[in-house]
């Protein structure tokens, strides 16, 4: 997701004069799994069953998990905002595992920004018959009940369908996604409505289309519990071509630039105010690029509006 997101923004942002620069660990990371990704657009096939992507895995720890940083400023200048991502194993949201949880619930609280990642071929096919087995939806509302108790600070919660290249063929295809998302996610979407935490919660919904080039195929169920979901190329030829995964990016800084005008004293946006302030083309530069956040065609803004209106 990161990967894809990094790529399409540095091919949408020169028109806003923007440039975003992965430090040298984040770099060879993403290079990575670029590889990864293109791969799978010409040696993915169903019938391949050892070939995929590999969710994240952290074999020493919580505090092995790598930090993906990326430092934001105008073409050519001096990066001025350092944004950090933090990626964790599906598994540290399962009540078994005590520390990934505790883990979670610190980035929860810490985090200016929340992406869940949404499984979407396990939400949509079969009715989501294997929704709650792959996304979690329950366990990520515990998590959220206890870091979202007492907000003293805004937040906002991107949910991010991916793999939803097939679900987002036409309007009507999109809109069932929307649906489908915002009734399978109900309880959570209900948790950040509650008065007490509604005006501090920014809600939107950014499907992203991490590949664009393959689409949903079947499942196969093994052992009795385990699906495997498999994809298809849309043609023998296709290339690489991720859509709309910049869209969180636009989000995110849109959120932040608005924090920034607003100017509240809270704590963790005080830099904001110390990067925004002298740089006048900076903020010039952000608003222009977070103009083109979408918000029809499986995208919406589900609460929280005024956290986001620049």
């Amino acid at each position: 997701l990161l990967t894809s997101m990094y790529e399409q923004f540095d091919v949408t942002s020169r028109q806003a004069n923007l440039q975003l620069i992965p430090d040298i660990e984040t770099a060879a990371m993403l290079q990575k799994y670029l590889e990864q990704l293109k791969s799978l657009t010409y040696e993915f096939k169903a019938e391949e069953r050892k070939k995929g992507i590999k969710g994240t895995l952290a074999i020493a720890g919580p505090e092995s998990l790598p930090s993906y940083i990326f430092n934001l400023g105008r073409f050519q200048q001096k990066p001025s905002l350092q944004l950090v991502f933090r990626d964790y194993p599906g598994g540290y949201i399962s009540p078994t595992d005590v520390t990934g949880r505790k883990f979670v619930q610190k980035l929860l609280k810490e985090s200016a920004v929340v992406i869940i990642a949404i499984d979407t071929p396990a939400m949509m096919e079969l009715n989501g018959r294997w929704h709650e087995a792959r996304n979690k939806p329950d366990e990520i509302l515990t998590l959220f009940k206890t870091a979202y108790q007492k907000l003293e600070e805004p937040k906002l919660v991107i949910l991010a369908p991916v793999k939803c290249e097939t679900y987002m063929q036409d309007s009507a295809s999109a809109q069932k996604l929307l649906t489908r998302l915002q009734d399978k996610y109900a309880p959570l979407l209900q948790f950040f409505q509650e008065p007490s935490r509604s005006d501090k919660v920014a809600v939107v919904i950014t499907p992203v289309q991490t590949v664009g080039c393959v689409v949903f195929l079947k499942i196969e169920v093994e052992n009795i519990n385990q699906p495997r979901f498999y994809f298809r190329k849309t043609s023998f030829d296709a290339q690489y071509t991720p859509q709309d995964s910049e869209q969180l990016l636009r989000y995110l800084l849109r959120f932040l630039l608005k924090l920034h005008i607003q100017d509240r004293n809270w704590p963790m946006f005080n830099s904001l105010r110390e990067i925004f302030n002298p740089d006048v083309e900076l903020k010039q530069a952000v608003n222009q690029f977070t103009k083109g956040c979408k918000h029809t065609g499986g995208f919406a803004i589900l609460q929280g509006q005024p956290l986001l209106n620049i």
